[in-house]
Formats: C-alpha cells, structure tokens, sequence
C-alpha cells in the first residue's frame, strides 16, 4: 500500500509546553487510521498540523504528495475535515449550510441533496441548525467534510458527547466512508471507537507516539493476559484446571473458578480440558483484554485519569 500521509519527526511548542514531541508515521490508501490517547495527548495539534491549520516547529509533512503549506489550495480541493469544536451559524439551515460549502471549491462538488439522503439527513433539509440533535450536527459536518469528494476525510473527536446509539450509527458512517474508497484518518479518545473502526492505530501520550500497529496486534503484544470464569461442582475441577498448557494462576470461590493465563489458544485449552473431562458447567465466560488494558500497561494510567 502507498501512503497517502507522511508525518516525519514534528515538533510543536506552545511556550514552554511540548504539545507533540518527535512524531512521526504513515497512513496508507484506504484505510482507517486512528491517533488515540487522553484529551491534552497531542493528537488534535498533531491533525491540524498535517492539515496545514497550525505551523510545526520542526519535521516534514505530505499529505497526497503535497505540503500542506505550500500546496495549501492544490490540498484544500482533495481532502476534507471535520473540527473537534466545529459550529455553523444558529439559524442557517441544513441545505443552505451544503450549499455553501459547495461554493467554496474549485472542483464540482458532489450532490449535496443525495448525499442529505445517505446521511440520513433528508428531512431535516429545512431545518436551522441550532435545532438538530448532536447526533444530526455531527452528520451534517461529516455531510460537509464529503461535499468535494475528499481522496482523504479528517475526523477529530467525532463521537463526543454522543449517546451510544447515535456513536454507532457515525461508526456506520465512517465505515461507509472507507468503502467508497476514501482514506480516513481519525483522533479518539474512545478506546473502544478505535476497536471498532480502525485499521490501524498510534498510541499517543505527552505528545509523543507510545506504540503503533493494528488493534489486535497491539492488544497481543502486550497484554497476551486471558481470563476464563466458570463455574462448576466437579470435585476433580482445580487439579484439572491447573494442568493446562500456559496456565498462571487458578482461584475457586464457591464453585466459581477464575482461570488465568497466556496466548490466543489459552480459551481453548480450557474449553478442551472441559470437554477431556467431562466437566459439567453451569455458567461460563471469558475476560480478554483490550485497547484500554493496552494504554494502562504502556502508561501506568488508565486513560480516563
């Protein structure tokens, strides 16, 4: 895969705070690239940076083969973005914000009535912003982040304060984005959001990238930890529990066994060592680790301290 973004060793103070420290990475064509970390990482700062909105220090910057800086214009007409702080006039209405949008582009833009449509933002055409749920305001902005056929779209904080169904439909909206060939890069500070939907993703922390790799690679990296709960009256039960292949610990509470230990096959150790023996379960679930175990282990914090 060629990379349509090119971050190399940028720098950016504030005074006397780093606000991104030595950064550099890829994002590659057609996919979904996720900067994560706590609200104060860096990664907005980071994003504006590569869309030309804030000057770095230091470092070197391509997006599609261009500087943001210097190709501003050439770069304006094939990416699109949406703001963390994004906000529209009171009393402009949903079509008189696309028509506007559409204006302000070189190139023809897309039908903004279909894209309305896709959105599902149809009927809501004739209504002033100040009226739309938050869940409708941050697909009008997706609305106007599409509005020039972007070959790239930059999505800061996207989901923010919105209720969990309104979180997944924008998830659907960002996947449908990817699927019409676009590249998409991301900043979250939803552990979960960058689960779902990215490809890849950079660990960021005081400005600077912690680690990066695919979610599940990040995951099995450095919290290979498995946790099976059970719970079952065998009396051969811990003795056969402790004969697992990679098993750390066993601990039993009124039937109730937790059975921890390593690697991608340990869930299946256990469930065959149930089926060898023959023992009876009445309940049975796993705990495995994810993105947000992957932060504490890397940080020592979790990421909402």
């Amino acid at each position: 895969m060629r990379p349509v973004i090119e971050v190399s060793k940028v720098r950016k103070t504030y005074a006397s705070t780093v606000a991104v420290a030595e950064v550099s990475f890829e994002v590659y064509d057609g996919e979904i690239f996720g900067l994560i970390g706590p609200n104060g990482a860096g990664k907005t700062t980071t994003m504006e940076c590569i869309e030309g909105l804030r000057t770095p220090d230091a470092g070197a910057i391509s997006v599609l083969g261009l500087d943001p800086f210097k190709d501003v214009y050439k770069l304006q007409d094939r990416i699109g973005v949406q703001l963390q702080q994004a906000q529209l006039q009171k009393r402009i209405k949903v079509w008189e914000a696309v028509d506007l949008w559409c204006s302000l582009y070189q190139k023809k833009a897309i039908d903004g009535e279909q894209l309305l449509e896709q959105l599902g933002l149809a009927d809501k055409r004739d209504t002033w912003f100040m009226n739309l749920s938050g869940g409708q305001k941050q697909r009008l902005f997706i609305a106007l982040a599409l509005i020039n056929d972007p070959e790239v779209v930059f999505l800061d904080e996207l989901t923010t304060g919105l209720d969990p169904q309104s979180r997944r439909t924008i998830w659907d909206l960002v996947r449908g984005i990817r699927e019409r060939g676009k590249t998409v890069f991301l900043t979250t500070h939803l552990m979960e959001e960058a689960e779902r939907l990215c490809d890849r993703v950079a660990i960021m922390e005081h400005g600077r990238i912690i680690d990066m790799d695919k979610p599940g690679n990040l995951v099995n990296r450095h919290c290979p930890e498995r946790t099976v709960i059970l719970s079952t009256d065998d009396p051969t039960a811990l003795e056969r529990f402790r004969a697992i292949p990679r098993v750390e610990t066993v601990t039993c509470s009124d039937s109730q066994f937790t059975i921890r230990g390593r690697g991608d096959d340990f869930v299946t150790e256990v469930i065959h060592c149930l089926s060898e023996n023959r023992i009876r379960v009445t309940d049975f679930r796993t705990i495995l680790p994810n993105l947000e175990d992957v932060f504490l282990k890397l940080t020592g914090h979790s990421i909402r301290d």
